[in-house]
């Protein structure tokens, strides 16, 4: 998945404000509600009953005579005063919005006009014209990062790697870009060219790379040595779960005796789909539970009907986010499988996504979840069971993957 936005270029240097967040790809579950509005009102009905009031200032949901008039005020000032003349009515309009999103402070919220919502919502039908890599948040630096390349992808062909800083694309900063708008800029028709500024190890690489039909796997399985099975998920679809239990089904018909589940790189996806999952591992109980800020509680369970009895691994990274976080906190909490590699990004909370009827729409956080033990895991990751840091050198160097290698020896080691 990809994603992002507008802004001034920056120098190269990495100062400025260093906070900000993942996709999501990317990434938690999204439940989409039609929302209707009128004016500056919009109403949204939450469990039938509920309604909520958004876009106000005063004290009956409306803009408060102040604000409206200071808005005036402003937007005369910049038809009047600023310089150039090419700033439309409309950019005026979704600055407001998208300013008001700002505000919460929270950069998993946000205001998307109608054409970036369709730009968003073509992502879950697993196929897009792109360049075939998933992209995340460089917490530190406030740039999008390649999480990890779709092998067989323009993205893997001209040679881009994970924790590659997205510096520009086709010479627009990225800086402090929202993930869900850097896919639009990222994507486009079939044949063109997006160019790419990539920032790695201290040096800038410029990448022209096509764009084509990307069609996106979300498992892949195959039988390694001494009867281990590995299966990676690279992300949570809806496909995501049928195509989980066909490679169980295929792993145990190859003779399994232990499983690699690789959740590297992997940015989360539906919660939905990463239940249906952990059905297929855990024991009967709790999987995950969800509080939103009038403490309602929402729980997944597990009735344990095809609990996993094989030895188990997973491989996790600091790119594991968000639903592959859910699913390796439980397997954790419920000691089911030894966690080896490096420790999760660390992201505990939901989001929901909101449409309003002119076809834009906003993406809000709503609730944090727990693993079964209650742990809250946003900022702070899951740690490995087993911290093996990843050898760059030795993977694009000569393709030997040691956190794979040091999985199978701590299978081993419990299969023996």
């Amino acid at each position: 998945m990809e994603v992002f936005d507008n802004q001034n270029k920056h120098q190269k240097s990495w100062d400025g404000k260093f906070f900000a967040g993942l996709l999501v790809g990317i990434t938690t579950a999204l439940l989409v509600v039609c929302v209707g509005y009128l004016g500056y009102q919009i109403q949204q009905k939450v469990e039938g009953s509920q309604q909520v009031n958004a876009g106000s200032s005063g004290q009956d949901g409306k803009l408060s005579d102040a604000v409206a008039d200071k808005i005036d005020t402003l937007e005369y000032m910049i038809e009047h005063y600023y310089y150039k003349d090419d700033i439309s009515r409309e950019d005026l309009e979704n600055g407001i919005y998208q300013g008001l999103m700002d505000a919460v402070g929270d950069p998993y919220t946000s205001y998307f006009n109608a054409s970036d919502f369709s730009t968003f919502m073509e992502q879950t039908t697993g196929a897009y014209y792109g360049i075939g890599a998933y992209v995340a948040q460089d917490t530190e630096r406030n740039y999008p990062k390649i999480n990890s390349p779709i092998p067989g992808s323009p993205a893997e062909e001209v040679g881009l790697r994970p924790n590659d800083i997205i510096y520009e694309v086709d010479g627009v900063s990225t800086y402090g870009m929202d993930l869900d708008k850097v896919v639009s800029l990222i994507k486009g028709e079939e044949g063109t060219t997006v160019r790419m500024t990539i920032y790695r190890d201290g040096e800038y690489l410029d990448m022209a790379v096509q764009r084509r039909q990307v069609e996106i796997p979300t498992v892949e399985q195959e039988m390694l040595e001494n009867g281990m099975a590995y299966i990676r998920i690279v992300e949570f679809d809806e496909v995501t779960p049928g195509q989980f239990e066909q490679a169980l089904q295929t792993s145990r018909g190859s003779g399994m005796k232990g499983l690699i589940l690789d959740l590297r790189g992997n940015p989360g996806g539906s919660v939905s789909a990463v239940v249906d999952i952990a059905r297929m591992l855990l024991p009967e109980g709790l999987v995950v539970y969800t509080e939103d800020k009038y403490g309602k509680r929402e729980e997944y369970s597990c009735d344990g009907s095809k609990e996993f009895e094989l030895p188990l691994v997973v491989l996790i990274d600091g790119n594991s986010a968000s639903a592959s976080e859910l699913l390796s906190g439980a397997i954790q909490d419920y000691h089911k499988g030894t966690l080896v590699g490096t420790t999760t990004f660390g992201k505990g909370i939901v989001q929901q996504m909101l449409t309003l009827r002119d076809g834009s729409a906003v993406k809000i956080t709503i609730s944090s979840y727990y693993t079964p033990k209650g742990r809250n895991i946003h900022g702070i990751g899951i740690e490995p069971d087993v911290a093996c840091p990843f050898d760059g050198e030795a993977y694009y160097g000569s393709g030997y993957d040691n956190q794979l290698e040091k999985a199978k020896e701590v299978l081993l080691g419990i299969m023996e």
